[in-house]
């Protein structure tokens, strides 16, 4: 079995067609979705969602784009919607210095309110971090200091150094497809080191679909294709590779396995 660690089942390119989206993931041997907010006005349909379909989860956070409108959400906010059985992440959130789109300041702020739930229920911090390096791993090196909390940095695309950083702080880390593209040697070459135990795999549909179906609207069905890739720089069958995303999925998101 696979897991999509990340999606966006109510974006458009995937919410036209939902359930032919999750038909066609299953029948690809995807067994479980996390299907990921980005705003305050997505978030009961990420959990509408999760109540329709058992084999998927939701994730409740504010994407460092939209800080600057969010900054009214509190950490009250966030820990409400915890209590609801099948909300088993935070985020996602982060840090975004590429587009800027938001007042980094906000970012940083919303970031840690996220954070200081996740210490507090246990539930992991699923991480967005665009040209932010230096300053995510140094929120997340001085907020792990106040209480240790899981996180997990999602389609993972930044530099060895920094990867090795958030694995030393005791992240995960999730790859995408972004992995078999032709210009991603680097991130090829780290994804094959990335411990056993701290790798999981997702599509962040719609977005970012995998070699070969790259120019297409992304959906949950390609993380098998990522996954084989993935099992191949790693020397292991894909079925593997499979059991070993799936554990390292259910130990992150203990909720799911409840």
């Amino acid at each position: 079995m696979l897991v999509d660690s990340h999606c966006h089942l109510e974006y458009e390119g995937l919410v036209e067609d939902q359930a032919g989206s999750l038909a066609r993931a299953r029948a690809a041997g995807v067994g479980a979705f996390v299907n990921i907010s980005t705003r305050r006005s997505e978030w009961e349909q990420v959990v509408a969602t999760a109540e329709r379909e058992p084999d998927v989860f939701a994730s409740i956070g504010i994407h460092p784009h939209h800080a600057d409108d969010h900054q009214d959400v509190s950490e009250d906010d966030l820990r409400a919607f915890t209590a609801h059985p099948k909300v088993i992440g935070l985020g996602e959130t982060g840090l975004d210095y590429y587009y800027d789109r938001s007042d980094r300041g906000r970012q940083q702020a919303l970031f840690r309110r996220h954070i200081a739930v996740a210490r507090e229920t246990g539930l992991p911090v699923i991480i967005h971090t665009r040209d932010a390096e230096e300053d995510t791993a140094s929120v997340l090196a001085e907020e792990m200091g106040k209480g240790a909390f899981p996180a997990l940095i999602h389609c993972f695309t930044a530099s060895e150094r920094f990867g090795d950083q958030v694995l030393e702080l005791g992240l995960s880390i999730s790859i995408s497809g972004i992995v078999t593209f032709r210009n991603a040697r680097d991130l090829a070459d780290f994804t094959a080191k990335i411990p056993e135990d701290r790798l999981l795999v997702e599509t962040d549909s719609p977005f970012l679909a995998p070699v070969p179906h790259r120019g297409k609207s992304c959906e949950p069905a390609f993380v098998a294709d990522t996954a084989r890739f993935i099992a191949d720089l790693r020397g292991i069958s894909l079925e593997k590779l499979g059991e070993v995303t799936t554990g390292n999925f259910i130990r992150l998101f203990s909720k799911a396995g409840r």
